[in-house]
């Protein structure tokens, strides 16, 4: 995970206009009349409207970017006046002739009244003919300035009606699927939804989900790199992960209260969203492949049981509250977690983040009976072959490493739909035009995970002959695929 730090870049303002309550999102950009063209639109009104505000005691409160925060049970009263020429720039409204001209009649009408003495009765008439002309220019530059203000607003309307539009054309185009608890024969060519941004829940009742019994055939398969992950409910996956801590000495290890560590596997999974591809089974097959490699490659020899507990909980971890789009597009559609990570791996200081919210709730902290240091050790992650186990999908039966093909497609090609939708740069291997499943897959196993492996079997040699030769086998069988792709299109041409 990344090391980015995070900035505070906004502040919430909770405003009672005729006693609505309302609320604005400052940016750590906004000027002083920024906000005051804010509060205007959000009151509906002309953004030369007089605006100001008065805190719970009726003090005066400055419009300004250092203004105070306050809460939404003590909001600052909005007062708002109709715009008059005090909020009219003569020379931005009608172009500089207006604004020179409006200056003009106001001088000239200063120097004949302070002549009055010498002013005949002609002058008088010529005073009030200037007096007409003056009012009615003043009438034609407000219905101006207030239409002006109403095209303002609208443009900020429609704004927001064409993101929304953009949202449900997303949406529409996606059936509601939950594929945490999906088999794969329902993969293909479905559809997921759109996740909303949802803030961490804490699960702070006694856990709930029941307890299975395992038999001995499933203790020793849930060891195994073929092992099946796509015939366990959401409440197996989590008995089967709580069953891994006990059986690897981990509870014992870190003194782990057992219904602390129910709370917290609830929390994790109740983080996890409902993605095609990153989601809570995802979650449960990364972890599944570390608890395999920890037994194939007997690592309580080469590591400790503090290392295997550090193991085994960045894997459950790893893609917390992942929202279904790369770093790519974080960076690119300028995302809130792109600006508070300042473009640095954001997702991954992200999923960081989430982890440690999560450990931060006493109820869900699974490490709260560890010492200091310990914890420090645990905040630093054993990340090769973390990262060996959350692409190692290639490593399992084509049956069970298939669908997550699919799955991870769909997501790529919602991605690629959305970016198309916002005018962003698209990737090729996300582009549903442009990819098939044979090209998707031989480059990546050909040059990321052959070569990633190879370099794990150098210290425990087993890798190569239970993870390495099937990576080879499934490269050789997305070859084949691609290649009689080529012949079909190619006969299909020539029929033509």
């Amino acid at each position: 995970m990344g090391n980015g730090s995070s900035i505070d870049t906004s502040k919430t303002i909770y405003l009672s206009i005729a006693g609505k309550g309302e609320k604005i999102i400052l940016s750590r950009f906004c000027g002083s009349r920024d906000i005051h063209d804010l509060i205007a639109q959000v009151a509906g009104v002309s953004r030369y409207s007089g605006i100001t505000l008065r805190d719970s005691d009726g003090a005066l409160v400055p419009i300004s970017p250092s203004m105070a925060k306050n809460v939404a049970s003590s909001p600052y009263e909005v007062n708002i006046t109709s715009p008059t020429l005090a909020n009219i720039d003569l020379d931005g409204l009608g172009g500089a002739g207006d604004g020179e001209a409006f200056k003009q009649v106001l001088t000239h009408v200063t120097e004949q009244f302070s002549n009055s003495q010498n002013v005949d009765l002609s002058r008088v008439f010529k005073v009030e003919e200037m007096r007409s002309d003056l009012t009615n220019r003043i009438n034609i530059l407000e219905r101006r300035l207030e239409l002006e203000g109403l095209k303002a607003v609208e443009i900020e309307k429609c704004k927001r009606d064409i993101s929304d539009i953009k949202n449900q054309m997303l949406t529409s185009q996606k059936k509601v699927i939950d594929f945490n608890n999906m088999r794969p024969m329902y993969y293909n060519g479905c559809y997921s939804a759109l996740s909303d941004e949802r803030k961490i829940s804490l699960k702070r009742d006694v856990p709930s989900y029941p307890k299975y019994t395992l038999s001995q055939e499933t203790v020793n398969y849930l060891k195994q790199p073929t092992f099946d992950i796509w015939h366990w409910e959401p409440n197996e996956m989590l008995s089967l992960l709580e069953h891994m801590y006990h059986e690897l000495g981990l509870v014992t290890e870190f003194n782990i209260n057992p219904i602390t560590l129910k709370r917290w596997l609830l929390c994790v999974q109740e983080n996890y969203r409902n993605n095609p591809f990153h989601n809570f089974r995802h979650c449960f097959c990364v972890t599944q492949m570390m608890y395999g490699m920890i037994h194939l490659c007997k690592l309580w020899e080469k590591m400790s049981r503090e290392d295997l507990g550090v193991l085994l909980t960045s894997c459950i971890c790893h893609d917390l509250d992942h929202p279904g789009y790369n770093n790519t597009y974080q960076i690119n559609a300028r995302t809130e977690l792109a600006i508070r990570y300042n473009d640095i791996s954001p997702l991954e200081n992200h999923h960081c983040a989430v982890a440690f919210k999560i450990l931060s709730n006493p109820e869900c902290n699974i490490f709260a009976n560890t010492d200091k240091d310990v914890y420090k050790r645990i905040r630093a992650l054993k990340m090769v072959l973390i990262k060996c186990c959350d692409i190692s999908n290639e490593v399992r039966p084509m049956e069970v490493s298939d669908p997550w093909v699919d799955c991870l497609l769909e997501e790529y090609f919602n991605q690629s739909d959305r970016e198309k939708m916002e005018g962003l740069p698209v990737a090729p291997f996300m582009d549903r035009e442009k990819v098939t499943k044979p090209t998707a897959q031989i480059g990546f196993i050909k040059f990321v995970l052959i070569p990633m492996f190879e370099t794990v079997a150098q210290l425990f040699p087993i890798i190569d002959s239970t993870m390495v030769e099937p990576l080879r086998i499934a490269r050789d069988r997305y070859e084949n695929m691609k290649e009689k792709t080529v012949l079909n299109t190619s006969g299909k041409k020539d029929d033509s």
